[in-house]
């Protein structure tokens, strides 16, 4: 196993050149983008990691996988659903176009508009404080905490996204004065430092239905799991989801922090850190590993 990591790795740097960090939020763009790591956790107990798996990054829209997880949980699945929607965009993660010209509703949780709509629904019932602790538990890490940093840079740069949620609220999505509010549980989610490891964590959670890999507990509810992974598969790395989908077939999250969250089901979970972007905004050498492992390991959904 370690010998198809590395040689999984190995590919990804090859990749690395060809992309760049997120720049439009300074604090990310300041990060080395050469950096590269992968951790697996597979379903027997086995954990493998190579790289800069232990390297902590903030997990951005990752966390979006988490806040509809915690939303569906809360609110139900028709609540949730019934202003945002499901299906893929097409759009950039952050594209608003559609929402003005097109359609009602966001088109699902995993783009912007989708996720500043579920955090309004989040706000009135739950605290960021709470909602640390769940992702610590998820993630099996107490060392998660806030980046301070990079919160503020996210603030400081947030007009694209301020848009989108009084869009929003014109529209009657999120209700009437709380988009700050909104905003601010957004981005604090989104500034969450996190590993790889971490990463791969959560992934074998997800991939045994919700069920904590070491006591057993459920820390999910399995149909909660099944939504949430369906949602990834189809919508997971922003408007190049089809593509991932027939290429690596793995349900999986990015984030432009560098993340990746995928999920082989009943397998294992796979955690990549990788800060050198392609121009959707997904890790360049991340989405090369992923490949990699999916063809070796034969972790696609249909293989």
């Amino acid at each position: 196993m370690r010998e198809i990591l590395e040689r999984a790795l190995g590919k990804g740097r090859e990749e690395v050149i060809y992309g760049e960090t997120a720049s439009y939020i300074p604090e990310l763009g300041r990060v080395d983008k050469n950096q590269l790591g992968v951790c697996i956790y597979t379903s027997d107990g086995k954990k493998e990691a190579v790289g800069d798996y232990d390297v902590r990054f903030t997990i951005q829209s990752i966390s979006k996988v988490i806040t509809l997880a915690v939303a569906l949980e809360r609110c139900g699945f028709y609540k949730v659903f019934e202003k945002v929607g499901m299906e893929p965009s097409g759009d950039a993660f952050n594209s608003l176009i559609k929402l003005d010209l097109s359609n009602n509703y966001p088109y699902n949780p995993m783009i912007n508009s989708g996720a500043i709509a579920i955090a309004s629904y989040l706000t009135p019932i739950i605290s960021f404080k709470k909602m640390l602790q769940i992702t610590r538990r998820l993630c099996m890490d107490d060392d998660i905490t806030l980046n301070t940093d990079v919160y503020l840079s996210e603030m400081n740069h947030i007009s694209r996204n301020k848009a989108i949620a009084y869009l929003l609220e014109s529209k009657g999505i999120i209700a009437s004065g709380s988009v700050q509010e909104s905003l601010d549980f957004y981005v604090r989610m989104c500034s969450l430092n996190v590993t790889a490891e971490s990463l791969a964590n959560f992934g074998l959670v997800l991939a045994r239905g919700g069920i904590h890999p070491e006591t057993g507990e459920q820390l999910l509810e399995e149909d909660v799991v099944q939504v949430v992974k369906t949602i990834m598969l189809t919508c997971g790395m922003y408007d190049g989801s089809g593509e991932f989908a027939v290429h690596v077939g793995v349900p999986s999250k990015s984030g432009v922090g560098g993340g990746i969250l995928s999920v082989a089901d009943k397998k294992m979970g796979i955690g990549i850190f990788g800060p050198s972007l392609d121009a959707k905004g997904n890790s360049i050498a991340g989405r090369s590993i992923l490949r990699t492992l999916s063809k070796e390991l034969n972790l696609h959904i249909f293989a």
